[in-house]
């Protein structure tokens, strides 16, 4: 139990994993950006810029938090089985002890 090298680290995250993250947050870039032509005009332009700004702001912490944990879903520490040592075979001298005698 305490052997450090007694587990393996696996990750099975794939691709598929966090697809539908990625889908989101591209969807939520391209809502930033259609807020931001719709707020654009020549009074208007610093508004639609910080409308861009605070909606990627405020919606990275949420796709690291849902990719973090998405991720530390996926690790998995398997314990390695070690394998017994062998039975020497054949013409292998065998040691015996030696006991003094008084």
């Amino acid at each position: 139990m305490n052997n450090p090298n007694g587990y393996r680290l696996v990750c099975t995250l794939t691709f598929g994993d966090i697809y539908g993250q990625i889908i989101v947050w591209l969807i939520v870039i391209f809502i930033s950006l259609a807020t931001a032509l719709a707020l654009w005009s020549s009074t208007r332009q610093i508004y639609a810029l910080a409308t861009v700004g605070l909606i990627l702001v405020l919606s990275l912490p949420f796709l690291l938090f849902a990719f973090v944990t998405t991720l530390l879903n996926h690790i998995e520490f398997a314990p390695v089985e070690t394998s017994p040592q062998p039975e020497p075979v054949g013409n292998v001298p065998t040691q015996k002890t030696v006991q003094a005698t008084s």
